[in-house]
């Protein structure tokens, strides 16, 4: 039996400005992330210039891997560009399933005392004291999308075994209840238990009896058993390891087991909400996540002085992230709808009170934001350095026939504002084919540079960097004459899709 069984919840004296240096000497450990799918090469790239570190990228798309010490930890929570957080007990790249159900399932019955639980469960320990967000809300569930998947990956099976967590301490999420990932669990507590065992905890009992759930994200049509078979026997197996308790929603540590295809990883979940959780307090009905308006304006590297527009900016969640990322260039955020005006301000300005809240003394942010008509801006000719924009996808806002109208205008209007020669767009889109014929319609005006395939929840999407020809606007075939339609397709666009 493991020595490691009830884990002091944190380090005593362990405030807000506490150094991980001053919890542990620090070693060397792998984490894993996992990034907006397409954009692992981007999430990278960041990693190895903000923290030095040498990056794998798994086969599983939306993963990456890399090696830190200890006191790098506060640094991997900064990071722009990945949504949750673990650290890695142990990763096989070609794991060897047995022929039948049982023998498999019982090989991860006897893999759990295999492991060397001891450097990450002391990550972990001093995660708790170092990590952005810590938060307990009384009778809620834990918080979706988990360090262990992407909730749109395809033929992905999540399932979450009982796993029991002592909460730690911490505030309370904006945005309210969260639901778990995967089936329900056992409660085994009454419903006043929980504020029980954290008022014992707060009164300096002794030992506080660890709470754990193990969530299991197989990707993959070869294996003989199912996510829910994998999470409740190796989640056993940690259970009579540990002497740990199990629940799946006031739980403590959450162990994970990814499975892709012969790729198996166990790891420790880091993070309790996804990091892409941030800016945003105003949402719109399809709102952008934080970390993929980061990989987009990564595509296109605004310079000092650039002007950066978003022209269906929804929530602002793509100026915003420049500005506070890339805050030498300027950013102009404009939508047609009022509402998304209304809600961009707002994020700004909350965004701005935080930064205030935390002792910044700069005036504002280098961003603004206007209401206007996409396809007639009230912009100067070649003004204009980057595009960064979400376009409608035609489903939930917009609709796929006015699209056809709607993006030659688009492209021939961001034609005009953009400097040739020199100007880029990165625009995101589901539509496709629609977007490719517009490309092809407006050949003078732009060259497809790049394409980024990505999932956004379950659709397949692209995000395209484009590059504005040498060509001066209004002397090409394409933008002499206004498109048919533009002018009734403006008035239905929309912000972050």
């Amino acid at each position: 039996m493991s020595t490691i069984q009830n884990e002091p919840q944190r380090h005593e004296g362990a405030e807000e400005g506490t150094t991980v240096e001053q919890l542990s000497d620090a070693f060397t450990v792998t984490v894993g992330a996992t990034v907006p799918t397409g954009f692992e090469h981007t999430a990278a790239e960041e990693v190895n210039e903000k923290i030095g570190a040498d990056v794998r990228i798994s086969k599983d798309r939306g993963r990456i891997y890399f090696e830190i010490t200890t006191e790098d930890l506060p640094r991997v929570h900064h990071l722009k560009s990945v949504d949750n957080l673990f650290v890695v007990v142990e990763q096989y790249s070609d794991y060897q399933f047995k022929d039948t159900k049982e023998e498999t399932l019982e090989d991860f019955q006897k893999l759990a005392s295999k492991l060397s639980w001891t450097n990450p469960l002391e990550v972990w320990r001093v995660n708790n004291a170092v990590k952005k967000k810590r938060w307990r809300r009384k009778g809620l569930n834990g918080p979706k999308g988990k360090a262990g998947g992407d909730s749109g990956k395809d033929e992905v099976e999540t399932v979450t075994t009982e796993t029991e967590g002592l909460r730690l301490e911490s505030g309370t999420p904006a945005g309210g209840s969260v639901e778990p990932e995967g089936d329900g669990a056992l409660n085994n507590g009454a419903p006043g238990e929980l504020d029980k065992d954290a008022e014992e905890q707060e009164e300096g009992a002794a030992d506080p009896l660890l709470k754990f759930r193990v969530t299991c994200n197989r990707a993959g049509d070869k294996h003989n058993f199912t996510s829910n078979e994998a999470a409740r026997d190796f989640g056993g197996a940690v259970q009579d390891f540990f002497l740990w308790k199990p629940d799946m929603t006031k739980f403590d540590i959450e162990v994970l087991l990814n499975i892709h295809n012969s790729e198996v990883v166990i790891g420790i979940a880091l993070t309790e909400e996804s990091l892409h959780r941030r800016n945003i307090t105003h949402f719109g009905p399809t709102t952008l996540r934080s970390t993929l308006a980061y990989g987009m304006l990564r595509l296109c590297k605004p310079q000092v002085s650039d002007v950066v527009i978003d022209p269906m900016c929804g929530t602002g969640a793509i100026p915003l992230e420049g500005a506070m990322e890339w805050e030498h260039s300027f950013y102009l955020a404009g939508d047609n709808n009022d509402m998304a005006v209304s809600r961009t301000v707002n994020n700004i300005g909350h965004v701005h009170k935080k930064r205030q809240d935390k002792g910044s003394t700069a005036w504002g942010l280098p961003i603004d934001t206007v209401q206007w008509d996409l396809c007639h801006l009230p912009m100067r000719t070649n003004s204009v350095d980057i595009i960064v924009t979400d376009m409608p996808f035609g489903k939930r806002m917009g609709s796929r026939k006015k699209n056809w109208d709607l993006y030659p205008s688009c492209l021939r209007e961001m034609g005009r504002v953009c400097r040739p020669g020199t100007g880029k767009a990165v625009l995101l889109t589901q539509d496709k084919k629609c977007f490719a014929k517009a490309v092809s319609k407006m050949g003078g005006l732009w060259r497809k540079s790049l394409t980024v395939w990505v999932n956004i929840g379950g659709l397949h999407a692209g995000v395209y960097l484009l590059k504005r020809t040498a060509a001066v606007f209004g002397t090409t075939p394409e933008d002499v004459r206004e498109p048919q339609g533009a002018s009734e397709t403006a008035g239905d666009t929309k912000g972050d899709e």
